[in-house]
């Protein structure tokens, strides 16, 4: 029997049980001796032995390395690979016991080519909570650096590619911000399930990208205001990409929701994407040149390719007024700058 449902976290960052709880006794109601039962969905560290063991035990009246068998293995998918992930990407799998662990294999070898590391189950929901939490500080480490580059004047790709000429550094890239299921969330879980640490570099990382779509936003209104744009419905805001991910419609904590909320009100605003059909709170206009002869700013948050097809000199035909934000370092600053292009980047002074 496998589970893998949602676990979201709620307005103050902690696991919301619901869910996987109504899952679990569902399961445990239905479940005879023999049963091997795994967990597949991101959870806290604890959850396991602390919620589900006992949950499962008392719904199917079953002993727990007796009669019962329990593992966790969680996934390691994205929109757009699932069937590839599931088949050729590593995974961890934390067993109860010795024979839960070995019930587990049997079950995975078949539809697996890549590697199952076997642990306990507690490692297991540690390891893929800090896979995440630890992306996600990395991001936020290249944020803070494309921040301090605005401030100074330089541009945070090139310091990138400067410091990744040293060995075993492995900067990423800074952006418009963190979206999608996993990374918003799964940091929270390390550190709702290791609270008694007290940890505090997990929270200021998720503070540093939560803050980067406020910050697009604030570049955009800043641009306008340099050169003479007036607020109200009559200028027209462009946020070109709303999903989070690149080629896909996937919107889940799409950084362009707040980036929209931050200026709707203030102007109008209208979006577009070649995956994106609806999106909660703003007009999506279906043809990009159509978008483009509408704005009066262009804020691109995400790298479609066919954004990458877009090319200054079409953009500077097009839009009322010529200013471009770019949150995914798309553009060329100095060219832009030739088409007399008020441009704005993440990470670029």
């Amino acid at each position: 029997m496998f589970i893998c449902v949602d676990t979201p976290i709620n307005e103050n960052k902690d696991p919301r049980f619901t869910h996987l709880i109504n899952a679990i006794e569902q399961v445990g109601g239905n479940i005879s001796a023999g049963v091997l039962v795994v967990v597949e969905s991101t959870i806290a560290p604890g959850t396991m032995r602390g919620m589900i063991l006992p949950a499962l035990e008392k719904k199917s009246g079953l002993k727990t390395g007796r009669d019962l068998f329990l593992a966790h293995c969680p996934e390691r998918v994205m929109s757009g690979k699932l069937l590839n992930n599931l088949k050729n990407v590593d995974r961890v799998l934390g067993g109860f016991d010795k024979r839960s662990t070995e019930m587990a294999i049997e079950w995975y070898t078949p539809i697996m080519k890549a590697k199952l590391h076997t642990t306990d189950m507690t490692s297991a929901e540690v390891a893929k909570t800090a896979e995440n939490a630890y992306r996600d500080v990395q991001i936020a480490f290249a944020n803070e650096v494309g921040l301090i580059c605005e401030k100074l004047g330089l541009d945070a790709f090139e310091i990138r590619r400067l410091v990744n000429t040293c060995p075993f550094r492995e900067m990423h890239v800074p952006g418009a911000g963190v979206g999608g299921h996993c990374l918003p969330k799964d940091p929270w879980l390390l550190v709702y399930g290791g609270k008694e640490a007290d940890p505090k570099l997990i929270p200021a990382a998720r503070k540093v990208n939560d803050s980067m779509p406020a910050h697009v936003a604030e570049m955009a209104v800043e641009a306008m205001k340099e050169i003479g744009i007036k607020r109200g419905k009559g200028t027209c805001v462009a946020v070109f990409g709303l999903a989070f991910l690149d080629n896909s419609g996937d919107t889940r904590n799409s950084p362009a929701s707040s980036v929209i909320k931050q200026l709707k009100g203030k102007y109008r605003v209208i979006g577009h994407d070649p995956y994106v059909t609806e999106f909660e709170g703003v007009e999506i206009v279906r043809d990009l040149d159509a978008a483009l002869k509408m704005a009066d700013c262009a804020i691109f948050l995400t790298r479609h390719k066919e954004y990458t097809m877009l090319t200054l000199d079409r953009i500077a035909s097009l839009m009322r007024h010529r200013i471009i934000i770019d949150g995914r370092n798309g553009f060329d600053k100095y060219r832009a700058e030739e088409l007399k292009i008020k441009y704005k980047g993440i990470g670029k002074g």
